[in-house]
């Protein structure tokens, strides 16, 4: 689990293709790695990664081909900047947001301008998401825990002062870019919990009569 307060902003080194999917390096810049472990994770731009190698100034990690599937780390290319936060302890401060580090899905920034020295972004998220964003919730970003400010449809707006800019890689985007979403842990329960008995019924296939009509598998 992570706070969605980012510690520190590291590079990528390295891309490696690996038996078909993979292996990372990350410079993790100014991030303590004294008290990080083989086995440890570590979210970069959101996304959990478990740390399989640690040559000193940073980590390496392998990335599966489901994680290159669901978030933004496809686009990622050597000299790239990215957030990194450790995972937290229970002594750690809950200065975010619980943020599991499992990215749900890819959002695209669609608008930047300035608002006094704060920065507004408004950035639209996958339909299927849209249901979990209010209005003065929380949001994770890149791994950045954020309060949404204006919600319109799929689309949210985020006013991010000059310390977060300053801390994190948000002042890197613009209209265009690819980010990775994580919504509320507690809207996901919520929607689970209100489902009542139905949650244990299996979901319908989706392989209908009527899908195997349309596509000349049924003939009358």
């Amino acid at each position: 689990m992570f706070t969605g307060i980012i510690e520190a902003i590291g590079t990528i080194r390295a891309l490696t293709p690996k038996g078909g999917d993979v292996r990372v390096l990350v410079e993790t810049g100014k991030l303590d790695l004294g008290d990080v472990k083989l086995g440890d994770s570590i979210a970069v731009n959101g996304v959990c990664l478990t740390a399989v190698e640690l040559p000193g100034s940073g980590f390496w990690a392998d990335v599966s081909r489901e994680t290159l599937a669901r978030t933004a780390f496809i686009d990622l290319k050597a000299g790239n900047r990215v957030n990194l936060e450790k995972a937290l302890t229970p002594t750690s401060r809950l200065g975010g947001h619980l943020v599991s580090g499992h990215v749900d899905g890819v959002g695209e920034v669609v608008a930047r301008e300035d608002n006094a020295r704060a920065v507004q972004f408004r950035i639209r998220a996958p339909r299927e998401l849209a249901k979990y964003i209010a209005l003065k919730g929380s949001i994770t970003v890149d791994g950045t825990s954020l309060t949404v400010n204006a919600v319109n449809g799929a689309e949210f707006e985020l006013t991010i002062v000059p310390h977060t800019l300053g801390e994190t890689i948000m002042a890197d985007y613009r209209p265009g870019r690819q980010v990775n979403l994580e919504v509320d842990l507690l809207a996901r329960y919520l929607e689970r919990l209100m489902m009542g008995d139905k949650a244990a019924e299996p979901k319908a296939s989706g392989l209908t009569e009527g899908f195997l009509a349309e596509h000349g598998y049924l003939k009358n």
